[in-house]
């Protein structure tokens, strides 16, 4: 089942751009990484999808029908990347308007709120403020306010930002959850690694444009050069072959690149052949990182991995 489809979207500030002909569709139960560096569009994005924003252009469909800024915010959950939380109100009178906003009577809300701030050791914090909260403590109480009505699409714009590796985790455990209970989750960050553990789809902007969509594992595959990591016993000083480019070597281990023509077998065969013994032996994927700079500057995945491990 599609939770979103967005078609052709374009948001125009005066001359610029924000938002370019965007694309894609986000299925029931998926982890959806929205990636890009600063400036990029995401946000722009993110304020359509929600209905901050009208779009000037293109459409979006929520469950199969066009999206109704009144009526389907309330299956929304959006967490921005500013806080958007009231610095004088207390921490639990403050999670249980918000969940009353989002259609839960007052009971259910006070019993939502309470089921987690327990899950999130919270308990507490319910007559503290905002104002007196680290950045960390604030990030969860804002996840906790976005995903306690149970919405059936959350947007999460750098939910990591300002938690330590305990309470990063904490989230993340949290996000997997929501998704496998059928919520549709995007997350939006530029920190591409992010991305690159959580998510199964990923969609890449830069300048408002899309320049890459597809599966976490598609798109390295597809972007992939035929590089190989080898370890191996003897020293690798005078270790070469037509069959590839050696582009880093490091103690007993060798980055290479194979030619065309010849496959990985090939080149272990080799290796048995002149009686070089081989600790390890596997392809090389790139990160998503690297992906993004090749297709942005056009620097090849070997040139990069050379300038770096070299």
């Amino acid at each position: 089942m599609t939770t979103l489809e967005v078609s052709h979207l374009r948001k125009y500030f005066a001359a610029m751009k924000a938002v370019d002909d965007i694309s894609f569709t986000l299925e029931r139960g998926s982890i959806f990484g929205l990636l890009g560096p600063n400036g990029a569009g995401k946000t722009t994005l993110i304020r359509m999808i929600t209905g901050i924003f009208y779009p000037d252009e293109g459409e979006i469909l929520f469950e199969g029908k066009k999206f109704d800024p009144i009526l389907d915010v309330g299956h929304i959950g959006y967490m921005p990347e500013e806080r958007g939380l009231y610095k004088k109100m207390k921490i639990g009178d403050q999670a249980v308007y918000l969940a009353q906003l989002k259609g839960l009577s007052q009971q259910q809300a006070v019993e939502k709120v309470k089921e987690w701030f327990t899950k999130f050791e919270m308990q507490t914090w319910w007559n503290k403020k905002i104002e007196d909260l680290s950045k960390g403590m604030g990030q969860k109480l804002q996840f906790v306010t976005t995903v306690l009505h149970e919405p059936r699409l959350i947007i999460l714009d750098e939910p990591f930002s300002g938690l330590d590796p305990v309470n990063s985790n904490l989230i993340k455990d949290e996000i997997y959850n929501l998704a496998n209970k059928g919520a549709s989750i995007i997350f939006s960050t530029h920190r591409m690694e992010q991305v690159e553990e959580i998510c199964d789809h990923i969609v890449l902007m830069n300048k408002g444009q899309k320049i890459l969509d597809g599966t976490v594992n598609g798109v390295k595959q597809k972007f992939k050069e035929n590089l190989f990591n080898i370890g191996l016993e003897s020293d690798t000083s005078a270790i070469s072959s037509e069959m590839f480019d050696v582009i880093a070597r490091e103690n007993h281990r060798l980055v290479v690149k194979i030619r065309n023509g010849f496959r990985s077998n090939d080149v272990l065969q080799h290796f048995i052949e002149k009686n070089i013994d081989i600790t390890s032996f596997n392809e090389i994927l790139p990160s998503l990182s690297e992906i993004f700079i090749k297709l942005v500057e056009g620097t090849p995945l070997s040139r990069q991995f050379q300038t770096v491990h070299s």
